[in-house]
């Protein structure tokens, strides 16, 4: 069945009210259309894996390879995309909030800004240029005058900041109109606790809060929805696994050894999958 940009839009709001659903990160059109085939609700474009698939690093690619990525993946699948935008690809507001209405303009459903300095990912705004920015971004998506989510997203925990820092950065973004705020990292790998989760939920509610979970030994769904954590997803680990499949097949294929391919996917399936619009 097909659905309509508004009905993907008000559908993708919709899931944000209650329980806590896992948003996969497809990497291209025909990821995002297995994760549509194996019935997830919604999915979100993953900077890092986008970059790979063209051969770059992350953060490497342009605004208008992004745009491009995404104009392909939107209307690929009938259920709503929410996008990695990485830090707008502008340091100007004004810059910013034309890139923000040309990323609405592809037809996502959501739509991410980083707190990172754009001509230096290793550092983050001061948080009132942060703050200024996602208004900038607010402002923009008000203007086009479609209902797409805005994500508030810190990166300071990525980078050795502390998880006092990145839940007050959260609050002032969610003060400054984000519908969803995330802040990769907490909870992982000493970057926090559940606790520490609780309390950025509660800190920010009624607006509902993603987090990052990138294998089995960081929190389980369950853990995380006890909380009222509302949307979980998992980067670029998707297209990790894409590639380290592969690539463990082609050390054994450049040896002689075909055994790798044996676990390979029957072609008429997945033609038979990509067939169907479902």
């Amino acid at each position: 069945m097909s659905h309509t940009t508004a009905e993907k839009r008000a559908r993708f709001r919709a899931l944000h009210d209650e329980g806590c659903f896992i948003l996969p990160n497809p990497w291209d059109a025909g990821s995002a259309r297995m994760m549509q085939h194996l019935g997830f609700e919604a999915v979100a474009s993953t900077s890092s894996g986008h970059a790979w698939t063209r051969g770059l690093a992350d953060y490497a690619v342009t605004r208008d390879q992004v745009l491009e990525h995404l104009a392909v993946l939107a209307p690929a699948i009938d259920i709503p995309v929410n996008a990695d935008f990485e830090t707008g690809f502008s340091a100007s507001l004004e810059g910013l909030a034309e890139n923000v209405a040309l990323a609405v303009a592809t037809g996502i459903a959501g739509l991410s800004i980083e707190d990172r300095d754009v001509d230096a990912v290793d550092r983050l705004y001061p948080v009132e240029i942060a703050v200024e920015r996602m208004r900038a971004a607010r402002a923009a998506i008000d203007a086009t005058g479609e209902d797409v989510m805005l994500v508030g997203r810190t990166e300071g925990l990525l980078i050795g900041g502390s998880v006092a820092e990145a839940i007050d950065r959260l609050i002032a973004l969610a003060d400054a109109g984000a519908d969803c705020l995330y802040a990769p990292g907490i909870g992982m790998r000493g970057r926090g606790t559940l606790d520490d989760i609780a309390t950025l939920v509660s800190a920010v509610a009624p607006k509902p809060v993603n987090i990052l979970v990138v294998g089995s030994r960081g929190l389980g769904r369950d853990e995380l929805a006890d909380v009222g954590v509302r949307r979980i997803s998992i980067g670029g680990a998707l297209s990790r696994v894409a590639w380290g499949a592969a690539v463990a097949a082609a050390e054994r294929l450049r040896s002689g050894d075909f055994g790798g391919l044996d676990d390979a996917l029957p072609g008429h399936d997945l033609d038979e999958i990509f067939a169907d619009r479902g």
